[in-house]
C-alpha cells in the first residue's frame, strides 16, 4: 500500500518513535530495564535537569547481581565478638597500619590536627574498611545500588536513596564516570568506603585539584574520613572506650550508642573502671562475647561517633582496638629510634 494511504494509527506510532529517537520527546522514556527505574529516572530528571534518555541508558547498563544479594544476607557483624575481632586485629593488619602511619605521617598528622580527630583512628578506619586501600571492592557501584535499591525489599528504601544520590552527584565529586566506579557489594567507594550520601555531604577536595577522588588522592581520602568524624561530633582528645570490671551483683544493662549515664552511676551499679576516668563522664555499658568470656566496656561519645560510620558496636570496637595497637606500634618505633640516636 502506498505510504500516502498508510493508516493514521501507524503514522502516529512512527512519528512518536522518530521523535524519541532524535530526543525530541525526552520525557517520554521507554519502560525501564529494572523495576522502579522509570519513576527513579523521572525523579532524578526533575531534580537535576538531566536527560531521561541518558539516565535510562546509564541504568540499562546495570545488572542485578545475585552475589550481592547473597553477600548482604551474611554480614560479618552477625558474628560474636570472639569471632569478629580476629578478622581485624591481626599482626599483619597492625604492622601495615604502623607502616602506613609512618610513611604518611606528616600529611596524616596535619589532617588530624586540622579536624581534631586522632590520627590513629583515621588510619584504623582505612585498615578495617579496605586494608589501607588494598581492597576497595570489585563490584560495579551501579550494579550494587541497582541490585539493592530495586531488588532487595528489606532495605530498598535506603539503597534506592543512595542510588538516586549517586545519579545526582556532580562529576567532580566522583573518581570517574559512574559506570566505571567499583566498590563494595553495598555500593561504598574508595579507601574509606563512602556511600554516595557521605560523598555528597562529607567528602573533601583536600589537594585542591577541583575534584574529589577517594580512590587515588590520599589528601582527599584522609581529609574526608576526618571531616566525617568531625561533623558527627568527635571530641578532640576525648576517650573512646575503657574496660570495666563488674562485681557479682552488678546491674544488667542494655547498651545504647549514645552515652546514657555518668561513670559514677555505673560504678554505683557495680562496674569499676580499670583505668583513671572522669567520674562525671557520660557513658554507656557494652557487653561483648569475648574469647575468654564476657567483656564489659564503658563507651563514650567518640565511640558513638564511630558507630555513625558503621552502626555495629563490634565494628566500632574493632576500629578502636586497631587504632590503639597502631598507636602503640608507632610509639614503640619512635622510642626505638630515639634510643639509637
Amino acid at each position: 500500500m502506498p505510504s500516502s494511504f498508510m493508516p493514521r494509527r501507524r503514522l502516529t506510532s512512527l512519528f512518536v518513535l522518530t521523535l524519541v529517537a532524535i530526543g525530541a520527546l525526552p520525557t517520554m522514556a521507554l519502560a525501564g530495564t529494572h523495576p522502579g527505574q522509570t519513576e527513579l529516572v523521572r525523579e532524578v530528571a526533575r531534580d537535576t535537569g538531566q536527560s531521561p534518555a541518558a539516565l535510562n541508558a546509564l541504568l540499562d547498563k546495570a545488572h542485578k547481581q545475585q552475589s550481592i544479594l547473597d553477600a548482604i544476607s551474611r554480614p560479618a557483624e552477625s558474628k560474636p565478638w570472639s569471632a569478629y575481632r580476629p578478622i581485624f586485629l591481626t599482626g599483619k593488619r597492625i604492622d601495615a597500619g604502623v607502616a602506613f602511619y609512618r610513611e604518611h605521617r606528616a600529611l596524616l598528622e596535619r589532617v588530624a590536627k586540622q579536624y581534631g580527630v586522632s590520627p590513629e583512628i583515621i588510619v584504623a578506619i582505612l585498615g578495617v574498611e579496605t586494608s589501607y586501600g588494598g581492597n576497595t571492592g570489585h563490584y560495579k557501584v551501579l550494579d550494587a545500588l541497582v541490585t539493592l535499591g530495586l531488588y532487595y525489599p528489606p532495605r530498598a528504601k535506603f539503597f534506592r536513596s543512595e542510588l538516586k544520590t549517586l545519579l545526582e552527584l556532580p562529576s567532580n565529586k566522583l573518581a570517574g564516570p559512574i559506570d566505571t566506579l567499583t566498590g563494595s557489594y553495598a555500593g561504598a567507594q574508595g579507601w574509606g568506603q563512602f556511600m554516595p550520601d557521605s560523598i555528597r555531604d562529607y567528602a573533601v577536595d583536600a589537594d585542591g585539584d577541583g575534584r574529589i577522588d577517594l580512590h587515588d588522592s590520599l589528601p582527599d581520602i584522609l581529609a574526608s574520613v576526618a571531616n566525617y568524624f568531625a561533623k558527627h561530633g568527635w571530641v578532640r582528645g576525648g576517650p573512646v572506650a575503657a574496660q570495666a570490671q563488674p562485681d557479682a551483683a552488678a546491674k544488667k544493662l542494655d547498651w545504647q550508642a549514645a552515652p546514657q549515664w555518668s561513670l559514677e552511676q555505673l560504678e554505683a551499679w557495680g562496674y569499676a573502671p580499670l583505668q583513671r576516668l572522669n567520674p562525671g563522664q557520660s557513658t554507656s555499658l557494652l557487653t561483648l562475647d569475648g574469647a575468654r568470656g564476657p567483656e564489659y566496656w564503658f563507651t563514650f561519645q567518640n565511640f558513638q561517633v564511630i558507630t555513625r560510620y558503621n552502626r555495629s558496636p563490634l565494628y566500632a570496637m574493632a576500629v578502636y582496638q586497631l587504632s590503639q595497637a597502631i598507636a602503640a606500634g608507632v610509639h614503640a618505633d619512635d622510642m626505638a629510634g630515639t634510643a639509637t640516636r
